[in-house]
């Protein structure tokens, strides 16, 4: 059983950053990979970035006004860490955002949740305009 534990997020003004941090316990961290999503009030799960287990293959949401170019995701397997670096912060950034952890989820899909096996609890950003 893999445990995630997010941290990082805070209250930032607009056009700030923050970087999320997400630690992972009871699993062969570097054997995963690790995606992170994003929930705002009233609305749907979103994929935002994720991070194959090998290769250094990293994915980001493609939908329109996305976080490419914006927000980086990073790994550290000695540290059981992903992080997600987000530069240029915008109102709509706003939300609670999730770690996740599945074998093999990019192969899956990683811009699907189901593709995960485990999640953390998430970490609230809120970004002020």
């Amino acid at each position: 059983q893999v445990q995630l534990v997010e941290s990082g997020g805070g209250l930032v003004q607009a056009g700030g950053s923050l970087r999320l941090s997400c630690v992972a316990s009871g699993g062969t961290f570097s054997s995963y990979d690790m995606g992170w999503f994003r929930q705002a009030p009233g609305k749907e799960r979103e994929f935002v970035a994720a991070h194959r287990w090998s290769g250094g293959v990293v994915y980001y949401a493609d939908y329109e006004d996305s976080v490419k170019g914006r927000f980086t995701i990073s790994r550290d397997n000695a540290k059981n860490t992903v992080y997600l670096h987000m530069n240029s912060l915008r109102s709509e950034d706003t939300a609670v955002y999730y770690c996740a952890a599945g074998i093999s989820a990019t192969s899956r899909g990683a811009r699907y949740s189901k593709s995960y096996d485990y999640w953390g609890q998430g970490t609230q950003v809120t970004v002020s305009s």
